[in-house]
């Protein structure tokens, strides 16, 4: 490849943007890995080959010279590395496990690895907000970087965290990449071979996760479902379709919206025969709702096992609705939905009690399974921009058709965007215009259920094993607080967070300056010297959205009755009787509510800026061009400490603001010296200067006090008159 980037002999044309570069790049860089693989095999041939056996036992001083040149040439750092891939049995595959064993790396898989990892970058290209997702990102780089335990702690972690929604459609797009990058750097042949299958396009003989046992960290036995029946609104009412039609069954998912609702209904059919449709919309967008199978951790967990709570749930609410026994059944669904319909489709004892006539799949990853009954009608309509399809294996780029024998429709939308492109309104606007036929094709498939609709049912289906989000430390009584920005619910409560606390000794008179009033409030005093803390967030999820938040902050004695040292002594009370706590000298947030909420209700002088944080690792990195601020290091070895509650201080007005926070995760301390603060000559005041007046502009902290996630809970502002 050129320095410039373009592939030899392929310039870029004009106009041609950086993902489809490297989707170019990509395909040139396998192309070179075959040819090594190629090189690789014919070497491995001649190693082993009888004539160069014979050669060897007749002329040993030149035919062992020989037989050693291909084995360096094969399993050398300098040669092709790894193991010979060729050679199934005897000596050769020991010689390549060796190899293997040694950290020798196939040096055509490790072409194919980069040529994966381009394909990620031409992905990541298009859809940039999925590379800011922190579990996103642990996950891909364990992956890239060969460290399986990494990869499991950091998958289990996705698939244990109900609000992991954002993480999993990012890592949708990528997974067939990631997967491939795992098994070529397998010592497993299987593992390695099924790699080679998906980065070359070729279909593989293995399942869509060799490498990893995504089922056993899904757990799904763990949730037995559960469905209830409910009525619709009135207004719902008006909007289902009286007559059974394509475009009317998929009107009434949408109707139904992602709330964890299914709708099962009668149809007479043209010859009079009564016949039932069941309708199942997608997953819950954002935190889950009602408890609902209806999120992205539990469309993973259908995607993988036939026995996932959704289905359960689902098995539940047609046994509630009396089908009677050998009744025809249509299955249609948007999604999750639709995955889960399919996976109701494999089931021999549901086919043996039901006969599933047809399941249409708008938007869904259907994998390669086929229906237990080989009558029933399979449909699959998706659009190329959707990624959620890309779960069943298939990458973008794929070179083979895994459903030959069904009706398969992938067309070009016009919407690209995620998840705008997934959106039900949007296929049923592209059936309409941009492929009619196939909307014709599928409601003449449909012909015994284009009737009258005879009976309708809802039912919401709900996962009864999870409990409800943050139990119990955020499960508490909640009250509306009205702001600019609109009503806000107090406590905020933050999911998912991460934070790293940087402690600076300080001049107690530069603090005492900054302070308001002439002798209020008093700081606290570690001998001679005051303590700064500079936190740095980064929140993932929260009651009012994500964001990262930098925060400049000194601890306070008692507002009434200061004494040298209360504020070591306060540590030992519980945090609701503490009369110290940490007054807020700047607030830098990244997102208007979060602003609104800190000036309002807490009293702390917010403003908005734009800032990235990563902390979920030993290192820390956070960057913020309006602050011209950067704290970037490695923290070394820390020692667990206690649970870190504390009162924050603001001011609103002439009164005095005091807030309680309470926190929830495995909080670690860590010497300082291998943190740096740095602020461009250019910063902007308040922050960048109140760090300035305090000498810590670049400076390294005393100690730094982190936790990677925990959950937190922040107090609506309690007025003090002072």
């Amino acid at each position: 490849m050129r320095a410039d980037g373009h592939a030899p002999g392929r310039p870029a044309p004009d106009g041609e943007d950086a993902g489809e570069l490297l989707r170019r790049c990509a395909r040139d860089m396998m192309d070179v890995a075959e040819g090594i693989r190629a090189v690789s095999e014919r070497t491995g041939a001649a190693l082993f080959a009888p004539p160069l056996t014979a050669s060897a036992r007749r002329r040993p001083r030149t035919g062992l010279a020989a037989r050693w040149a291909l084995l360096r040439a094969l399993t050398s750092k300098e040669g092709l590395g790894g193991q010979a891939i060729t050679v199934p049995k005897g000596m050769g595959q020991v010689l390549g496990t060796a190899g293997g064993v040694l950290g020798r790396e196939s040096l055509a898989a490790l072409a194919a690895v980069t040529s994966l990892r381009l394909r990620i970058a031409a992905v990541l290209a298009g859809h940039p907000e999925f590379a800011r997702d922190p579990g996103m990102r642990r996950l891909r780089e364990a992956v890239t970087a060969d460290r399986d335990l990494d990869a499991v702690r950091a998958l289990r972690a996705l698939f244990r965290d109900q609000g992991a929604q954002r993480a999993l459609s990012g890592l949708a797009p990528l997974m067939t990449e990631l997967l491939a990058v795992r098994a070529l750097l397998d010592e497993d042949p299987k593992s390695e071979e099924t790699g080679w299958a998906r980065a070359a396009g070729r279909e593989p003989a293995a399942g869509p996760l060799p490498a990893i046992s995504v089922p056993h960290l899904a757990d799904p036995d763990r949730e037995r479902g559960a469905a209830e029946a409910v009525d619709l609104t009135d207004q719902e009412k008006q909007f289902i379709a009286p007559e059974g039609s394509f475009l009317g069954f998929l009107r009434n998912i949408e109707v139904l919206s992602t709330d964890g609702r299914i709708l099962v209904q009668n149809v007479r059919g043209p010859d009079g025969v009564v016949r039932y449709v069941v309708q199942a919309p997608g997953m819950t967008p954002g935190r889950p709702r009602h408890h609902s199978p209806h999120d992205v951790v539990g469309a993973w967990r259908n995607l993988f096992t036939t026995g996932s709570p959704y289905t359960r749930s689902l098995r539940l609410a047609l046994a509630d609705y009396g089908i009677p026994r050998g009744a025809d059944l249509a299955l249609i669904g948007h999604g999750e939905g639709g995955t889960a319909l399919l996976n109701l489709a494999r089931d021999e004892e549901f086919c043996r009690t039901y006969r599933v006539t047809h399941v249409v799949a708008v938007g869904s990853p259907v994998d390669d399974d086929k229906p237990a009954d080989p009558r029933t009608w399979v449909a699959a309509i998706t659009n190329q921009h959707d990624i959620v399809p890309v779960l069943d294996g298939r990458g973008a780029g794929s070179l083979f058709d895994p459903h030959p024998h069904r009706y398969q429709v992938d067309y070009t939308g016009p919407t690209h965007e995620f998840p705008l492109c997934h959106m039900l309104r949007e296929y049923i606007e592209h059936l309409r215009t941009v492929i009619p036929e196939a909307r014709e094709d599928v409601d003449a498939a449909l012909t015994p259920y284009r009737g009258p609709i005879v009976r309708t049912q809802a039912y919401q289906l709900k996962d009864r094993a999870n409990p409800p989000e943050g139990y119990p430390f955020l499960t508490l009584p909640t009250t509306s607080r009205p702001t600019t920005a609109g009503p806000v619910d107090v406590p905020v409560r933050f999911y998912d967070s991460a934070a790293a606390h940087l402690c600076f000794p300080v001049s107690a008179d530069a603090v005492r300056g900054m302070l308001p009033g002439a002798t209020w409030p008093t700081p606290s005093r570690l001998g001679r010297r005051a303590l700064a803390v500079l936190s740095l967030y980064e929140h993932r999820c929260s009651t009012i959205g994500p964001f990262t938040e930098i925060a400049l902050t000194v601890p306070v004695d008692d507002l009434w009755r200061p004494r040298p040292y209360d504020v070591a002594a306060d540590l030992l009370r519980r945090v609701d009787l503490r009369r110290t706590g940490r007054y807020v000298l700047s607030l830098a947030v990244t997102s208007d509510e979060a602003r609104v909420v800190a000036r309002e209700i807490w009293g702390q002088p917010a403003m908005r800026t734009t800032a990235e944080a990563d902390l979920t690792g030993r290192r820390i990195d956070v960057r913020s061009g309006d602050l011209g601020l950067t704290v970037e290091g490695r923290l070394g070895l820390g020692i667990r400490c206690p649970e870190t509650d504390w009162i924050l201080y603001g001011r609103r007005a002439e009164s005095t603001v005091r807030t309680l926070v309470r926190a929830h995760g495995r909080p670690r301390l860590h010497r300082g010296t291998g943190v740096r603060l740095r602020l461009d000559t250019a910063a902007a005041e308040p922050l960048a200067g109140q760090l300035r007046r305090l000498g810590i502009d670049r400076a390294r902290p005393l100690f730094v006090l982190s936790c990677p996630q925990f959950l937190l809970h922040r107090s609506a502002g309690a007025v003090l008159p002072r």
